[in-house]
């Protein structure tokens, strides 16, 4: 594989929009770069359609051939037990040179797809988009992320950190990083912009949801602003949207939390305007596998405030890029540090400004075609 010049690859996926998701996201634009790059692409997901497609239904969606393998299930989840078969006579027939399975903590429809294409005895990679944690003593007992890196599959995950949970699961296999892709250019802010001497804006932009702990931004909010002088303004903006809203609310009315406002969801565009016109994103979750909403304020030119030991760490440099901490009382300090510093705010982001993240699209694709080649590598 390692000469070849073009692939033709199967993207094996239980989401795939209309769903909205990170995993969901990533998929739908990797197959649009790949096949940007001259590479044919297909996708195999779980996922019913954007009018309800279903039962192995196929179509040409943006440019790309979608197998929609989705089956009737409550709350329409994204599983398909009975899928393998077709699954196996649809890739045996497509002449396809590679596999590429995405994988959360749990993927039924893809892990159920692995063994499909090494049965087929073509070359398969894995790259999983989540934080091994609680399950990992289930991953150990199942035992199948090893058993795949016995027969030759390539695994991946989308930062360090997920890296070394995924291998230690996996028996201490070879796991390479391929991070989360990124729009680059689309997302660079202006390189004019001055701060004021005190103030700040925080925005931050995740899915309402306990796992990403909207409430936790909320207290580390108030705490900053408990150690700033009444006389520096602070003033954030959450967007997203999800079952921990109303909590929020509430939050805010009994803490007097006027400052904080919750538009709910917004558009990528929106969202980048909003990043231009802010000073500071935070990032509040401590199991976040990769972090894109950071990785996009962080190119938008925001100075990025997060937890230590997580995905953000493999493109946020403590004082470089942003502020990285090891609490939520951290945090609060943190943010009341660059409320109070525009000096430190504008050398960062003249820093992100400048320096263009890795994780840029061109990069990915690279990194993932490598990791083909590496799938191929073993196959033979």
């Amino acid at each position: 594989m390692a000469g070849w010049t073009l692939v033709k690859v199967a993207l094996l996926s239980d989401c795939y929009p209309p769903r909205l998701g990170g995993i969901e996201s990533q998929v739908r634009d990797l197959a649009h770069h790949l096949t940007a790059a001259g590479h044919e692409v297909e996708v195999f997901t779980a996922t019913t359609g954007p009018h309800g497609e279903r039962g192995g239904a196929t179509a040409v969606e943006e440019g790309v051939t979608v197998h929609r393998l989705a089956i009737r299930a409550p709350f329409g989840a994204p599983v398909n037990p009975f899928a393998p078969p077709e699954v196996r006579r649809r890739l045996a027939s497509g002449r396809f040179d590679v596999a590429h399975a995405h994988l959360g903590v749990v993927s039924p429809f893809a892990t159920d797809l692995v063994p499909v294409g090494l049965d087929l005895g073509m070359p398969v990679a894995a790259t999983f988009h989540c934080v091994i944690e609680r399950s990992a003593p289930v991953f150990r007992l199942v035992g199948h992320i090893g058993r795949w890196a016995g027969r030759g599959v390539a695994l991946s995950a989308v930062s360090s950190m997920a890296a070394t949970r995924v291998a230690g699961v996996a028996g201490g296999a070879a796991v390479d990083v391929v991070g989360n892709g990124i729009d680059a250019p689309w997302w660079r802010g202006s390189t004019t912009r001055t701060d004021e001497p005190v103030g700040v804006h925080v925005v931050s932009a995740l899915r309402l949801a306990s796992r990403k702990r909207p409430v936790g931004a909320l207290r580390v909010l108030r705490a900053a602003r408990e150690q700033l002088d009444p006389s520096v303004p602070l003033t954030a903006t959450i967007v997203g949207d999800g079952p921990q809203r109303g909590r929020m609310e509430r939050y805010l009315r009994r803490h007097d939390m006027g400052w904080v406002s919750l538009p709910g969801r917004v558009d990528r565009r929106e969202l980048r305007d909003l990043h231009h016109g802010a000073d500071v994103y935070l990032n509040p979750a401590r199991l976040e596998a990769f972090g894109i909403a950071a990785l996009e304020a962080r190119t938008a030119g925001l100075p990025v405030v997060a937890l230590r030991g997580t995905g953000v760490e493999d493109f946020v440099t403590d004082g470089v890029d942003g502020l990285l901490a090891d609490s939520d009382a951290q945090l609060a300090g943190a943010l009341a540090h660059l409320a109070t510093d525009g000096g430190l705010r504008s050398r960062i982001r003249a820093h992100l400004v400048a320096t263009p993240p890795d994780q840029d699209w061109p990069s990915v694709v690279r990194q993932t075609l490598a990791q083909y080649a590496r799938a191929g590598a073993s196959i033979r």
